[in-house]
């Protein structure tokens, strides 16, 4: 998809490569190689055959070849006729030829190269009956969506799906009243918006009208914000790159997230860094586009500006008001009286403007010659003779300013014998939007099929001036003919006429073209909003993912009818400034990006990039080894393996030195001490010394850094080895449970597989009588522990040590809006809720295959339907013997679900979840509730602690439980000898299936194992007695005696 460029036509004496073009939307410059490696396969060039002029030509010529070999006797009758006929068409095909010849042969002189501001090579060329079009990589198939699906399937969702829409500014501009009007939409459908912004602005009160309080970022925020509780990510502009970096780490990288870029100020300075060399620049913002799920563009012509970054994920929704409120703010400022006086044209001149594609060559394009053949009739009827009654002057608007351009142009006028002036040339680089505000009539003359609805043509419909366009499936998507403008059948030039006929009364416009003006001018202001609006709302459905517990949002064809919203914007249109005043030229689609100059700053600022640049101009094939250099260094690598060798055996053959005993004894310590520590080790881990109670905050990735906490009541404990603080104590879990080094394991199993870790030989790790955990969500989601919770939980700890209490502080509806203030919702309804509906119905399974019940028994444990919070987010504190009970039943449970998992007939596919993050982390959100089943069925004392102020509440009181509890299937005693039933089944190799879990979720043990163990230590015990025997008797039977010291 994309913009289709104009046709390039072949001539002897010039090849096949069609010349530079430019778009008009685009106002910089660019310029793409030639070689296939910077032609991205993003941009397909399709060949298609078309009718043409030049084929008509070459017919008549054809024809009037066969005609010269007749007998040139006198005609007479019919055969006079016949010449007659000859003779017109000959005649009408000479003019063509000429008009077109005229054109090319004075515009491919080269018409100053270097004036051209917009400049872009294709590969192989665009020849007649070529376009060129943006087909995007990856298809995003919108239509029949995932949510489709969702909608079909039994669901209870209790909150709305949530957007994080990062602003790159707040300003009052056309990117802002596109963004705003989608924004306002989807909140319609269910939506719920949390709005950042990288500054303020005088939008900002419009924006909180839509989305509560705006906050705003600074590069030293980026890092505080849980992306995760975001069901996706909506970033506009580019100066958001800086906060997109938050999003390309771990655990966010796997968040949803839609990039919308309406500026092209990043596009035009493209080629210069290739120019230049600076792959590292053109490297760091590909990475930023890669991050993007989808980019989207507002245009077809900017995934192609842009396609050095395209890593297949460029998407184009056409449509945006930036044209509109060009024409209504230029229409502020000028007017046409005025215009027509500056430029030299009378008050009853009429003024016809003819504009092309939106790819313009750098050479007046072909697309211009081709049409001259329909506007031939046009402009020999109303500027070639005075019949008409009035003054009529064509005005072509392509290329640039050069007098080339416009010589050119009045070398057709006069051999067309047209009236002197009648035809006038006007550069895309002029004053646009003052030529197209002084027309009478706007006519589109390309020959091309565009994806898009040419812009131009946008324009002059804004300004209100009648158009007149060819019978294209674009122009008929959004035009109507005789209401918003004059269809006619392409390369019909009579047709052509007839439709011009229509809009002309007397020399003037007719009642008829103001009445098209008119309605096209309303037509205008909300032409592309709807299919915009809709296309960013299926676009959602498609990217995003929609968890179990989500509201889905309303259907996109609820947005029918949909406008931008300009009543909140009029203001800014009527307080429009000169400055402002030719947008379409001065500025882009969008604001300037400054962040785009700031990081080519950088660059050069830069030493290292400095010298990089330099090496990469020199020669760059200069360091490429060859094959002789890699013998040579094969060489090298030989003989120095050869001398180490010889050096070892001599240093083995001479006696050494060995040294004081005090310093054998210091470097023997030194060892020891680097061989333990690691990392380096921080204060806590000397503060720590004597505390009661360790909390462990679990993370995985370096984005849950920030949210971690310092100091002796906490550690940290990483899930995965690379993501590991370097400089604290943090704990590696993977190298404690080799598991976790299997992806898939430690993506289902989530922060319970860090605690299995810290159970798996505790004693070396963990010497305190109460331990803790804390998911890095939980400071995320600001439900983390203040100091003053912090002290109140140690006081409490030191003075009640005794007894069996787990204290939490986050619960379920605090968990990001789980449950909320419903408390019709009981704990398995909530957990439902959490996993897809079937929380129940496999916790039931999984419970009753861990005990072996028979199936007419009741396997679900009965939880109170009444008030009181429930454990989340794993942050709590227990005893240590307590929570090394809870690790044994979870061990043995997870394994038990596992094992339901693995014999389904998709082991494959999560039931536990819709979206795909909740089928990655299958198990993750029913282990993170197991601990209040566990807690409150084996008699532990629940305390709530209030995050914010330590305040202390019990929660379903032991005393209430009583005739409810299943104590007997928690009892520390069966647990221990299902346990040990395991370990021997383990020990034996009885896999009950495989991989089988539970063994490698912790420790092994069982008395088999201790029985073992001691007889292999009274076995080596044995054989050394034996062999110390042995060598004693051989020293009796060989007389073996030491040598006296001093030899002799």
């Amino acid at each position: 998809m994309g913009r289709h460029s104009v046709s390039a036509a072949e001539s002897a004496s010039d090849d096949a490569t069609a010349g530079p073009f430019r778009s008009i939307r685009d106002r910089f410059p660019f310029k793409r190689n030639n070689s296939s490696s910077n032609y991205s396969s993003t941009n397909t060039l399709t060949r298609s055959s078309s009718k043409t002029t030049l084929s008509s030509h070459k017919a008549s010529r054809s024809h009037h070849h066969h005609k010269r070999k007749l007998s040139l006797s006198p005609f007479r009758g019919k055969s006079c006729f016949y010449l007659c006929i000859f003779t017109v068409i000959f005649t009408f095909a000479l003019a063509s030829m000429v008009l077109q010849s005229s054109i090319t042969s004075v515009l491919r002189q080269g018409v100053g190269g270097d004036r051209m501001r917009w400049r872009w090579s294709v590969k192989d060329g665009l020849k007649e009956g070529s376009s060129l079009e943006f087909v995007p990589r990856r298809r995003f198939e919108l239509n029949g969506s995932r949510v489709d699906w969702l909608r079909s399937q039994p669901r209870i969702g209790i909150r709305p799906p949530r957007i994080g829409l990062i602003l790159g500014n707040m300003e009052k501009d056309p990117s802002a009243l596109l963004l705003y009007s989608v924004m306002k939409n989807l909140k319609g459908l269910g939506y719920l918006l949390k709005l950042y912004a990288l500054g303020d602005g005088r939008a900002r009160p419009i924006w909180q009208e839509i989305g509560g309080q705006v906050s705003i970022l600074s590069p030293e925020r980026y890092g505080y914000i849980d992306w995760s509780i975001f069901e996706g990510i909506v970033v506009d502009s580019l100066e958001a790159k800086d906060a997109i970096s938050s999003l390309m780490q771990e655990p966010f990288c796997s968040v949803p997230l839609i990039w919308i870029i309406q500026e092209d100020t990043l596009a035009s300075r493209l080629q210069l860094y290739e120019d230049k060399g600076w792959d590292r620049l053109i490297s760091n913002w590909k990475n930023a586009f890669k991050r993007a799920d989808v980019v989207v563009f507002p245009e077809f012509s900017f995934p192609m500006l842009y396609s050095v970054l395209d890593t297949g994920n460029f998407f184009v929704i056409p449509g945006s008001p930036i044209d509109v409120w060009a024409a209504e703010s230029y229409s502020k400022t000028h007017s046409k009286s005025q215009l027509r006086k500056e430029n030299g044209f009378d008050t009853d001149d009429m003024l016809v403007l003819i504009v092309g594609s939106s790819f313009f060559y750098n050479e007046l394009a072909w697309d211009y010659a081709l049409a001259m053949h329909d506007l031939e009739p046009l402009l020999i009827k109303y500027a070639g003779s005075d019949e008409a009654g009035f003054t009529s002057k064509f005005i072509f608007l392509c290329g640039n300013s050069s007098k080339d351009y416009s010589d050119a142009l009045q070398d057709v006028a006069t051999r067309l014998r047209l009236n002197e002036q009648s035809v006038k040339h006007y550069g895309i680089n002029s004053d646009v939007n003052g030529i197209i505000l002084m027309a009478d009539i706007v006519l589109y003359g390309s020959s091309q099929d565009e994806q898009g609805f040419p812009p131009l043509l946008t324009r002059a419909m804004s300004f209100g001036i009648p158009v007149i366009a060819p019978d294209k499936p674009v122009i008929r998507k959004y035009v109507v003919d005789g209401v918003h403008g004059v269809i006619f059948p392409k390369n019909d030039p009579e047709a052509l006429k007839n439709a011009f006929s229509l809009l002309i009364s007397e020399g003037k416009l007719s009642r008829f073209a103001h009445s098209v003006g008119s309605s096209g001018r309303l037509r205008a202001k909300n032409m592309f909003a709807e299919e915009c609006i809709i296309g960013y709302a299926k676009l959602l459905e498609y990217v995003f993912d929609f968890p179990s517990d989500v509201l889905l949002p309303s259907r996109p064809s609820q947005l029918n009818n949909s406008i931008w919203e300009w009543s909140l914007f009029r203001m800014e249109l009527d307080q429009i400034s000169s400055h402002t005043e030719n947008l379409y030229l001065e500025g882009s689609s969008g604001p300037n990006s400054g962040i785009v100059y700031d990081l080519e700053e950088a660059m050069l600022n830069d030493p290292t990039s400095s010298n990089e640049t330099q090496d990469h101009s020199e020669n760059p094939g200069e360091d490429i080894p060859t094959i002789l250099d890699w013998d040579i260094l094969d060489e090298m690598e030989s003989s120095e393996e050869v001398d180490r060798l010889e050096r070892e055996e001599i240093e083995e053959r001479m006696e050494k030195n060995i040294g004081e005993w005090d310093d054998i004894y210091r470097i023997a310590r030194k060892s020891e001490k680097l061989r333990f520590e690691v990392n380096e080790r921080d204060e806590g881990e000397l503060e720590r010394t004597g505390q009661p109670i360790c909390i462990y905050e679990i993370y995985n990735g370096a984005g849950g850094w920030p949210f971690l906490h310092h100091g002796s009541l906490y550690r940290g404990l990483s899930l995965s080895t690379r993501s590991r603080r370097l400089s604290s104590d943090d704990v590696d879990a993977v190298g404690r449970l080799p598991i976790l080094n299997d992806t898939y394991y430690r993506d289902i199993l989530c922060e319970i597989g860090g605690m299995f870790s810290i159970a798996n030989g505790i004693d070396d790790i963990h010497k305190g009588p109460w331990i803790g955990f804390q998911s890095w969500h939980a400071a995320g989601r600001k439900v983390s522990l203040s100091k003053k919770a912090e002290e109140v939980l140690e006081k409490t700890i030191q003075e009640n040590s005794k007894g069996d209490v787990v204290y939490f502080w986050a619960c379920l509806d605090m968990d990001g809006g789980i449950v909320g203030n419903n408390d019709l919702l009981t704990f398995w309804s909530t957990c439902d809720i959490m996993n897809a509906g079937r929380c129940r119905t496999a916790f039931e399974d999984a419970f009753r295959r861990l005990y072996g019940l028979p199936s007419n028994v009741e396997a679900l444990p009965p939880m109170p339907e009444g008030g009181g919070h429930w454990l989340a987010l794993h942050s709590w504190a227990m005893p240590t013997p307590s929570f090394l009970e809870f690790i044994m039943f979870s061990r043995m449970f997870v394994d038990s679900l596992h094992s339901l998992h693995i014999n389904t007939s998709k082991p494959s596919d999560c039931l536990l979840g819709f979206s795909a993050p909740e089928k990655k982390h299958c198990y993750c959100r029913l282990m993170e509730l197991l601990v209040n089943v566990w807690a409150y069925h084996s008699a532990r004392k629940m305390v709530y602690i209030d995050p914010h102020s330590g305040l202390l509440k019990e929660q379903h009181p032991v005393e209430q439980r009583k005739g409810f509890m299943w104590a007997k299937y928690f009892d520390i005693t069966l647990l221990k000898s299902m346990d040990e039933d395991l370990a021997e089944a383990a020990d034996d190799y009885d896999h009950p299936y495989k991989p089988w879990l539970w063994p490698l979720t912790g420790e092994v043990f069982w008395q088999g194992v201790y029985e073992r163990e001691r007889e292999e230590r009274y076995r080596v015990k044995m054989d050394k007695k034996r062999k110390t025997k042995e060598k004693l008797l051989d020293r009796l039977k060989h007389g073996y005696r030491q040598k006296t010291l001093g030899g002799g």
